[in-house]
C-alpha cells in the first residue's frame, strides 16, 4: 500500500510524478529544485539561495508527511557544477543537527529547468 503526499507549500510536480510517496515505512521525496511554491518562479541568483529554497521545499513535504529532517536516512544531491559543492554543503548541513543521513553528491550535465542543484531524500516514517 502506498500513500501519495502533496502540499501546496512545495512546488507542484513538473512531470508525471508525486512530491512524495509513503510506502513500507519509508517516505520517498522526489527531487526538489529551487521553485518558489508561492509564485511558481525559479529562485535564481546564487547557489546558496537556490539550495535554501530546495531545502525549504523538502521541509514542507516532510511536514506534510508528518516527519522532519531527523527522519531522513538517505539524500542524493545533483549538482550542475561541483565547484558549488562547499556552498551547497553549508546550506544543506544547516538543516541537520546530528546523526546525518547517508548521502551522495553527483555532478550532472543538466537538470530540469536548467537549475544548478536538485536534492531528493528518503526518510523513515515511524
Amino acid at each position: 500500500m502506498k500513500k501519495v503526499i502533496n502540499t501546496s507549500n512545495a512546488p507542484s510536480p513538473i512531470g508525471p510524478y508525486s512530491q512524495a510517496v509513503i510506502a513500507g515505512g519509508f517516505v520517498f521525496v522526489s527531487g526538489q529544485v529551487a521553485i518558489n511554491p508561492g509564485n511558481g518562479e525559479l529562485v535564481v541568483g546564487n547557489i546558496t539561495s537556490e539550495t535554501k529554497q530546495v531545502m525549504e521545499n523538502i521541509q514542507s513535504i516532510l511536514v506534510e508527511a508528518g516527519i522532519d529532517f531527523s527522519s531522513i536516512v538517505k539524500t542524493s544531491i545533483f549538482l550542475k557544477d561541483m565547484q558549488d559543492f562547499a556552498q551547497v554543503n553549508e546550506v544543506y548541513g544547516s538543516y541537520f543537527s546530528e546523526q546525518f543521513p547517508a548521502r551522495e553528491t553527483i555532478q550532472v550535465a543538466g537538470l530540469p529547468k536548467n537549475v544548478n542543484v536538485e536534492i531528493s531524500v528518503t526518510a523513515i516514517k515511524p
